[in-house]
């Protein structure tokens, strides 16, 4: 067996910072794999706009929608990204690697009828065809887990966090709770990243078989 190494550049929560987004961008050309947890657009608003800078990117993007945006407003906006592919309920296998995703609120937020959000047990039909083993991309963090709020309460999915204890995804990425935002906590073998605006480069490791 060999072992090597997948770079991963991970975000979250952009809300329409130009700024950041070209930082990303300019980041971007080192790795093999950039991941959008959500959270592009403030309010339904300025989605677009953001979309535009972040396509300038030349790599693979996977992308989930956030609570500021939903997953077909996501997919039209990025209808000229020929790299982005985005995921809610879904999965894909991107230089080599296996993702599966879901955006949204999770569990419902007390935002009010704007926010794109989704109860627990909508999650769970959601999340059912996960895989075991891949890269877990989710809006909302694992209940416990980087999910603690400026005032202290746990934030997260008990529905994410229940697809992380049985398909034990090897990396999780998440944003939503911006007081966590690049952190990273363990559930077993699994890494959960709350990625954040700034970004938060990762190493994914790989083994392969030797050819004989």
């Amino acid at each position: 067996m060999t072992t090597s190494a997948r770079r991963i550049l991970l975000f979250s929560d952009l809300h329409c910072d130009a700024s950041a987004a070209r930082d990303l961008v300019r980041r971007s050309a080192a790795f093999d794999v950039v991941v959008g947890a959500g959270d592009f657009a403030t309010m339904h608003r300025g989605l677009d706009a953001i979309i535009a800078i972040l396509l300038e990117m030349r790599v693979p993007a996977v992308l989930v929608p956030g609570n500021s945006e939903t997953a077909d407003e996501l997919r039209a906006a990025c209808r000229e990204w020929d790299e982005a592919t985005v995921l809610h309920g879904s999965g894909t296998t991107v230089a080599g690697i296996s993702f599966f995703g879901i955006g949204g609120g999770i569990p419902v937020t007390p935002f009010g009828d704007w926010s794109y959000d989704f109860m627990e047990s909508d999650a769970e039909a959601l999340l059912r065809e996960c895989p075991a083993g891949g890269v877990l991309v989710t809006h909302s963090p694992p209940h416990g887990l980087v999910d603690v709020s400026g005032d202290g309460k746990h934030l997260g999915s008990t529905a994410v966090r229940r697809t992380v204890e049985t398909m034990r995804p090897r990396l999780v990425v998440c944003g939503h709770i911006h007081a966590r935002a690049g952190e990273h906590e363990r559930c077993g073998d699994t890494v959960v990243v709350n990625a954040g605006p700034l970004g938060v480069e990762w190493r994914l490791e790989e083994e392969t078989d030797d050819e004989e």
